[in-house]
């Protein structure tokens, strides 16, 4: 991408005339993190670190960097720093790195007492209304029913240009982004909060899409429309890769009924836990108590099962992370033809984009697929309890005869 490009070489033109400087650095690991260039993102974070040995923050971005060893000097110095005096937010950061590095080292127990001590004191710090969240997906789903999406069927804005991704967070969607990407048709969006920005502007409230006519549904979409216009890049097609897009499926129907869905699954627990091992940057208040998190999933897997059995079939595909990791060419070509688009080989080799990629995944979907990312490391059963409970019956594996494939 010669924009991101260009902002390297212009970074780093800065830091030679600043080299004191500690955002110039952190801004330049950061941009060479999303463009994939990771050997170069550790020198930067660590020419931060020099600076400002203290920060937590800089100590995760390299932790999400690099693979640590025993004896890493770098881990070392982040266990010292750990028994020190620390502003809350420095000492959640440092939590999470720490987690991370003993991850590396297959030390699981150290690992999961990092992470969830640096949750613990990231819960004490927000807010999160969990009873509003839960009470917003029956409330989604008893508006958006079968019978209200068949009376107001293509009213909306016809285009297909838009590809939703969505899903829990940590379930893949970054990967499936990255595939599509890379086919020659299909733009990459990124996160956007454009869908659910304008709704909210457009409607207030989502009972008021039932109240529509034609006009008002497809206003919705071409806003929309217009509002991505510059993601296209000259391409047919987009991606919109907003994992809490997955309360709107009705609505996105509704308003743009062309547009395809993808629904990214992963295995339950192992999506909870990379949950609960992410600091998010924004939102996902949920993910911070092992309670909350469960009970989240299964909210959400509830709502997506209404979402099945409401839509007409060909509107959204399930695919399933693990089956991704065991055969990418077979469910690229599933996603491919699931968008209504002609196969390319491009689709197989999905780590060598060059756009950058700012979510979470970023170091991760730069790299070949490998079966070990599935059930990397679980807690002991006494400290998994509360999400297994929370989970109730979605705790299991994910059981494939229920989500849906694309006709055909």
């Amino acid at each position: 991408m010669p924009g991101a490009a260009e902002a390297v070489v212009q970074l780093r033109a800065r830091i030679a005339a600043r080299p004191a400087e500690v955002g110039l650095h952190h801004q330049l690991g950061r941009l060479l993190q999303a463009l994939g260039r990771l050997d170069e993102a550790a020198k930067a974070f660590e020419a931060a670190l020099a600076l400002q040995p203290r920060v937590g923050e800089l100590h995760r971005n390299l932790a999400e960097v690099v693979r640590f060893a025993e004896g890493d000097p770098r881990l070392a110095a982040m266990a010292r720093l750990a028994a020190e005096p620390l502003r809350d937010s420095d000492r959640i950061s440092l939590g999470f790195a720490l987690g991370k590095a003993y991850g590396d080292l297959g030390r699981h127990e150290a690992a999961f007492r990092s992470v969830q001590d640096a949750c613990r004191l990231m819960r004490a710090n927000i807010d999160y209304d969990e009873a509003g969240t839960l009470a917003m997906f029956e409330r989604m789903a008893g508006l958006f029913t079968a019978e209200a999406l068949a009376e107001r069927a293509g009213q909306g804005e016809p285009s297909d240009a838009p590809i939703f991704i969505l899903g829990m967070p940590r379930s893949g969607s970054t990967l499936v982004e990255q595939v599509l990407a890379a086919h020659p048709d299909v733009a990459a969006g990124g996160e956007l909060t454009l869908f659910r920005d304008i709704a909210a502007a457009m409607l207030g409230q989502p009972e008021r899409a039932l109240s529509l006519d034609v006009a008002g549904l497809r206003a919705i979409g071409a806003r929309y429309l217009q509002a991505t216009m510059g993601l296209t890049q000259g391409r047919a097609r987009f991606t919109d890769k907003m994992p809490a897009n997955f309360l709107m499926v009705g609505l996105i129907h509704l308003v743009l009924p062309n547009a395809r869905i993808i629904h990214t699954v992963r295995d339950p627990v192992d999506t909870c836990l990379s949950c609960y091992a992410t600091l998010f940057g924004d939102g996902q208040l949920y993910s911070y108590d092992l309670g909350e998190l469960g009970r989240h999933y299964r909210a959400y897997r509830r709502l997506m099962d209404h979402w099945r059995a409401v839509l007409p079939p060909g509107v959204m595909l399930d695919i399933v992370y693990e089956d991704v990791v065991a055969d990418l060419e077979g469910q690229a070509r599933r996603l491919v033809d699931h968008c209504g688009l002609p196969w390319d080989p491009a689709c197989r080799q999905f780590q060598s984009a060059e756009r950058p990629v700012w979510t979470a995944s970023a170091a991760q979907v730069r790299q070949p697929l490998y079966a070990s990312s599935r059930s990397r490391w679980r807690p002991p059963a006494e400290d998994l309890a509360p999400l297994i409970e929370g989970l109730g019956p979605a705790a299991g594996e994910v059981d494939k005869s229920r989500l849906q494939s694309a006709p055909g």
